[in-house]
Formats: C-alpha cells, sequence, structure tokens
C-alpha cells in the first residue's frame, strides 16, 4: 500500500506563483510514472503534467512554458512548479503514483485546492 500526501495549495494573485508537492510513502515500491490532475469547479479532473520513470515529462496545452514538473527519486516526492497563474487554473490538484513492484497500481492524493484570485 502506497500513501500519498499533497501540499502547497493556498490563494494566490493572478500573476503568482506557487509549488505544490507530492510524496509517496508505505512499504517497499517502485514508481512508474508521477502525475498531477486537476479539477476546476463544476468541471472534469484533467490532466495537467506527467513525468515518467526515464524523466520524461508531458503537459497539458494550457499549462506548458507556464508549470514544471519535477522529481526527487531518492524521497518518492513530485513537485509543480506554477508560474504565470491565472483564474482559470484555479481547481482542486491531485497527485497519481503509478507504480510497477511489487505490483502495476494507481494511488492518488486527497487533493489541494488552488485558487488564484484578485
Amino acid at each position: 500500500q502506497v500513501h500519498v500526501v499533497e501540499s502547497g495549495g493556498g490563494l494566490v494573485k493572478p500573476g503568482g506563483s506557487l509549488t505544490l508537492s507530492c510524496a509517496a510513502s508505505g512499504d517497499r515500491f517502485l514508481i512508474n510514472t508521477m502525475a498531477w490532475y486537476r479539477q476546476p469547479p463544476g468541471k472534469q479532473p484533467e490532466l495537467v503534467a506527467t513525468l515518467s520513470r526515464a524523466e520524461s515529462t508531458n503537459y497539458a496545452d494550457s499549462v506548458k512554458g507556464r508549470f514544471t514538473i519535477s522529481g526527487d527519486g531518492a524521497k518518492n516526492t513530485v513537485y509543480l512548479q506554477m508560474n504565470s497563474l491565472q483564474p482559470e487554473d484555479t481547481a482542486v490538484y491531485y497527485c497519481r503514483i503509478e507504480t510497477l513492484w511489487p505490483d502495476a497500481n494507481v494511488y492518488w492524493g486527497q487533493g489541494t485546492q488552488v485558487t488564484v484570485s484578485s
């Protein structure tokens, strides 16, 4: 079992920055991919960014050039640096961890609220 905890959300003004963190913990496991999703108010969840075990990244078009996903393998932690935030970035942000070993499984965090408002 893998426990996933996000942190770093909050209220920020348009044009501001925030960094989200996501830490995975538990018994021995091997991570395949780490990703951030978000769910804006009244909308469906959407993929924001992914980071693979091979350290390749992928971003939603809406955040390219503004958001950066990075990881610390030793700490089983993934970060999302968010710059030039806009009101449309307001959402609950969720971390998704996909494991390779001891089995292929997916774990989600509880979510962290990001609100962009003046």
